[in-house]
């Protein structure tokens, strides 16, 4: 199980043991992580689901496809170097801890 540590704005944060094959969204909404919204429910289709990805972290997961650059341009809050959809991010049994920092607001 992976510790995915979601940062809130204000600096708060939830750690939630995460399984492999969970996506960072998915155990975000199973745990009622806040700001999270998952409009599309995971479908790479809204951008409510922005996160920016620990440069920590970066490493951990496969480089950013096109659809998932496409829908980052339209999401509510800035788009940063370590911008990723939580839906896109599969964690797997070979990473022990990720790290994504919320933005201020999704829509």
């Amino acid at each position: 199980m992976t510790k995915v540590t979601y940062v809130q704005p204000d600096g708060s944060r939830d750690v939630i043991e995460v399984a492999p094959g969970v996506t960072v969204m998915q155990a975000a909404v199973s745990n009622s992580v806040d700001g999270i919204v998952a409009e599309c429910g995971g479908s790479a289709m809204c951008a409510t689901c922005h996160v920016f990805v620990d440069p920590a972290s970066t490493h951990l997961v496969p480089p950013i496809a096109d659809v998932e650059v496409e829908m980052i341009e339209s999401a509510a809050s800035e788009r940063k170097e370590t911008s990723r959809l939580s839906c896109q991010l599969v964690m797997s049994g070979d990473i022990d801890e990720f790290v994504v920092h919320i933005p201020s607001h999704q829509v």
